[in-house]
């Protein structure tokens, strides 16, 4: 579909799709890396630039197929795929992002959707369809890729000419299980036989499962032809998995020992919190809980690893029941001695992971005969069902819940990790300020990245990155969710907005922090828009709300001053973050979807604010703090009311505010931020550097203009 938009020389053997020329954006970085920066706004003079050598380059098309980087064209591998579905009898087969411990983020051999599809991004489900009626060697039938706003420009790059795009929330657009329904509908119609839409049961959550079910059965009955037969089916092969190796090795496992975390980090040992799951957990009925979900298991063991990049977790599936203790379901061979010890302390048993459900189903036999219920969560996969043999209730996790509500020296923890980090980012924006105007060096987005790291590293008790970092100069900024490759991303230019989305994992915490940045003048219109986002992000900051409020309740305070502009952001403006777990953690959110209505914010719910506004192919903005949820004091006939307190310490830059447009609220509440990253954060750099010439210009007292 973008043969028309790209041009390249030939090369021999090319296998390059021509919508995948661009993956994560690689044909504007390649230009970009490749073009003098015009740097008319930036003070750098011709003569300087002259004198770089290899920083003008020309052009060649036929180098825009690099030997190094790894194109797909995925139609052999959906012949492959298809070939498979006949094998299973299946019309239609969907392929989730997700693991069987329905995460959000996956291992790379868990990126089966990524491998079909040449979408590279976390979010997003592939439904492949085959035609019952073709009679060509080849198999035929179409492929769709579902993602959210947050992803749309980035899938358009990604997917290549055999793939439609769904976009999910626009206007028109059916979501992705009503569209796989309806294909395989009009299949059963034209071929008057019976379809099959297939999915790996383990990669699907039940309360999906019944999703679909649910709207099949509408469908069905709406049509009232007794012509269309057509069931959801649970097919035990996952069919991307059997195809992978006939076009690629699989990528390997990682399997590194599993470490306990101090008690002086968690606040909480596994004793108290097994007794406070089981007494959320148990009632006269229910005596048994399945844990699926990698950081539920990890925080009520204490435990962390690092089978998944950028998340603390590893695999691992847990049964507690009222009577029979624990059981882990985990290679033991990855345990310490320690761990195993303090495992065995608190009464819980090992079994191999492979074991979890057949040992499911045995165990549930014995409820069966006691009339005895498990709890199962709604994050649960379908496979558990299957292998379920009682009576079972369903509900939130009890342990997401819990796990959402930091305590005391969690929260402490996320006030140090953030105190670290924002040292951190402080000196990564003083120094790229220093390379790129002062020494006017060339930094690329991925060298920008390596050095922010680099300054990270230096912080104590720094584990690694909680997530990759978005990195992103001028228009990339606007792919909400752009990734930049090493060896083909943009060279930052100081003359237009930088946007960094980036966070940490140390002992102490998890951390997310977005800041918006510009190194010489920016327009009228960037700093309008700049400071439009920032009193969202003052505004939710400020706000004193009722208890048992929902994030989606208080979502429009954020949205407010771009709302009265016409103006929006395509994402939810906050999620939950972990303490040294995932830096995405649920059940609560502030947005427009289900789950910021579904549950009410507490104190000690550690959740971010991240407004943002995006100029397709221009710019990107995005300011993002963390902040947790606290008392505020206030009580109304019997309410009390809730306030936030803001962790993150990194100054907003003050190129892009506009004060004039800030009321006296909340041009005190900046200046008081300002003031209190200055004092808590000075002391750490020698008066003598740029850094802290940097940090004491960036949080200056701001004032308005007076006329």
């Amino acid at each position: 579909m973008a043969m028309s938009r790209v041009s390249r020389g030939s090369c021999s053997n090319c296998t390059c799709s021509p919508g995948l020329l661009s993956r994560t954006n690689r044909r504007s970085s390649l230009f970009a890396q490749k073009i003098n920066i015009k740097r008319t706004n930036s003070g750098i003079t011709q003569s300087r630039m002259g004198s770089r050598s290899g920083s003008v380059f020309t052009i060649d098309a036929a180098s825009l197929c690099l030997p190094d980087v790894k194109e797909i064209n995925t139609s052999g591998r959906l012949e492959a795929l298809r070939t498979k579905m006949k094998e299973h009898n299946l019309g239609v087969y969907i392929i989730p992002s997700e693991d069987q411990h329905q995460s959000e983020y996956v291992s790379p051999l868990d990126q089966k959707r990524s491998f079909i599809s040449g979408f590279d991004g976390s979010a997003g489900v592939a439904i492949v369809t085959r035609d019952l009626m073709c009679m060509n060697e080849v198999p035929e039938g179409l492929a769709a890729l579902s993602t959210d706003g947050r992803y749309f420009n980035q899938a358009t790059n990604e997917l290549d000419f055999n793939w439609l795009l769904l976009k999910q929330g626009s206007k028109d657009q059916p979501t992705w299980e009503q569209w796989a329904v309806d294909q395989a509908v009009q299949l059963s119609l034209d071929s008057g036989s019976k379809v099959n839409i297939g999915v790996d049961p383990r990669l699907v959550s039940y309360t999906l499962y019944q999703k679909i079910a649910g709207i099949l059965e509408k469908s069905l009955q709406k049509l009232d032809n007794k012509n269309i037969e057509v069931e959801f089916v649970a097919v035990s092969e996952n069919l991307v998995g059997s195809i992978w190796e006939k076009f690629e090795p699989l990528p390997p496992q990682i399997r590194e020992p599993i470490r306990p975390l101090d008690i002086k980090f968690t606040g909480e040992d596994v004793a108290d919190k097994l007794t406070r799951v089981k007494k959320h957990t148990f009632t006269n009925t229910v005596e048994g809980l399945v844990v699926t979900a990698l950081d539920e298991v990890a925080w009520i063991l204490n435990l962390r690893g690092k089978d998944i990049e950028y998340n603390p977790v590893f695999f691992s599936f847990l049964i507690i029941t009222e009577n029979n203790g624990t059981t882990l379901f985990i290679d033991k061979t990855r345990l310490s001695p320690e761990v195993l010890a303090s495992l065995a302390l608190n009464d819980i048993t090992i079994e191999p992971y492979d074991q979890f459900y057949s040992k499911l189903s045995a165990v549930s036999k014995e409820f069966n005969l006691s009339n005895k219920q498990f709890l199962i969560p709604n994050n649960a996969n379908w496979e558990v069902l299957r292998n379920l043999k009682c009576s079972f209730s369903q509900a939130l996790s009890p342990i997401e819940d819990l796990k959402s509500i930091k305590n005391a020296t969690e929260l402490d923890g996320a006030k140090l990790a953030h105190l670290k980090d924002g040292r951190a980012l402080i000196q990564f924006f003083a120094w790229l300020e220093e390379q790129l105007v002062e020494n006017q060096e060339l930094i690329d987005e991925c060298a920008a990245d390596e050095k922010l790291t680099e300054f990270r590293k230096q912080e104590k008790n720094f584990v690694g990155l909680s997530f990759a970092t978005i990195s992103a100069t001028g228009a990339n900024g606007a792919v909400i969710h752009y990734k930049p490759t090493k060896g083909q991303c943009a060279t930052i230019n100081p003359g237009k907005i930088y946007l960094n989305d980036s966070g940490s994992q140390f002992l102490e915490g998890t951390t997310d922090t977005t800041r918006t940045v510009h190194f010489d003048k920016p327009t009228y219109e960037e700093i309008k828009r700049y400071t439009l986002v920032l009193k969202g992000n003052i505004a939710l900051s400020t706000l004193k709300f009722p208890e048992n409020t929902t994030g989606n309740l208080i979502d429009s305070i954020a949205r407010q001053h771009l709302w009265k502009f016409g103006l929006d952001y395509g994402h939810g403006t906050s999620h939950g973050v972990g303490a040294y777990l995932n830096v995405h953690e649920g059940p609560i959110g502030i947005g427009p979807r289900p789950n910021a209505a579904a549950n009410a914010l507490k104190p000690g719910h550690l959740i971010s604010n991240e407004p943002g506004y995006y100029e397709d192919g221009e710019y990107g903005i995005r300011l993002e703090n963390v902040m947790f949820v606290k008392d505020s004091g206030l009580v109304y006939n019997g309410r009390s009311f809730w306030e936030f307190e803001t962790v993150t310490r990194v100054p907003f830059c003050r190129r892009l505010i506009n004060v004039d447009m800030l009321n006296e609220e909340e041009l005190a509440w900046l200046n008081a931020y300002h003031n209190t990253i200055w004092n808590e954060l000075h002391d750490s750099f020698d008066k003598s550097t740029y850094v802290y010439k940097w940090l004491k210009r960036e949080t200056a007292q701001l004032v308005k203009n007076t006329r």
